[in-house]
């Protein structure tokens, strides 16, 4: 997978940014770096890189605002990274449209695990699997609850009759809410089962996730089970 697939890498710390590229590159990424924000969205529109690493406080153009320019043109998966585990830098990142973050300082093994990880997921919609016995009984591979309607062979969201534009992210887990309508599915099952996540993970990833799924097919569609997760209204 990793010989194949183009990273770009946006940091400003030159040490950080030097070091991270060439422990990338070891492991057989190839790596566009750049020192901000404004040349890291020139390198992304003229690269079409596979996944992008975004550093959050980068000059020209902050990590959070370049992770929102690249997310209204492309749907290449986003790991944001930061040097505080701050809340309001997780979920500023994770909210303007990526899919995962990642702590500084981090262990290389860590970042490429996180990073192949996020490549699975793009790489094929695993929830489909699990959304399949359901698939099968609904006409056509396709589900209705109420007004929304999935496609799970096309891999296409429709709310009333009108297409819902879902990030693979977004479509994975929606999909492992409706291979069990109604069936509370706790944050750590979700890390696990969307995320890919062998370890535990920062649940505000989901409950972010979550949020921005429901402002797109229906805030009432996904129920929050206080103290156990999430359940999709059948």
């Amino acid at each position: 997978m990793a010989d194949q697939t183009h990273v770009l890498f946006v940091e400003d710390d030159d040490v950080i940014r030097e070091a991270t590229q060439l422990a990338l590159e070891r492991d057989g990424f190839v790596v566009t770096a750049m020192p901000d924000g404004l040349s890291g969205l020139e390198a992304f529109r003229a690269n079409r890189p596979d996944i992008a690493l975004l550093d959050v406080m980068v000059p020209g153009l902050d990590g959070v605002s370049l992770c929102r320019r690249i997310r209204d043109e492309s749907t290449v998966p986003v790991i944001m990274l930061s040097a505080r585990a701050d809340a309001i830098d997780v979920v500023l990142g994770l909210e303007a449209g990526a899919d995962d973050y990642v702590t500084k300082p981090f262990d290389g093994a860590v970042l490429v695990a996180r990073i192949r990880a996020v490549l699975r997921r793009f790489g094929h919609a695993g929830g489909a699997d699990r959304a399949g016995e359901a698939a099968a009984a609904a006409t056509g591979g396709v589900l209705a609850f109420g007004e929304l309607e999935i496609d799970t062979e096309g891999m296409e969201v429709r709310r009333a009759g009108q297409p819902v534009a879902l990030t693979p992210t977004e479509m994975r887990l929606l999909l492992e809410f409706s291979s069990a309508p109604g069936t509370v599915l706790s944050r750590d099952k979700l890390l696990e089962r969307v995320w890919d996540y062998g370890w535990g993970g920062d649940t505000r990833v989901v409950d972010v996730h979550v949020q921005r799924l429901r402002t797109k097919i229906g805030q009432d569609r996904i129920e929050t089970v206080r103290g156990f997760g999430y359940k999709l209204k059948a």
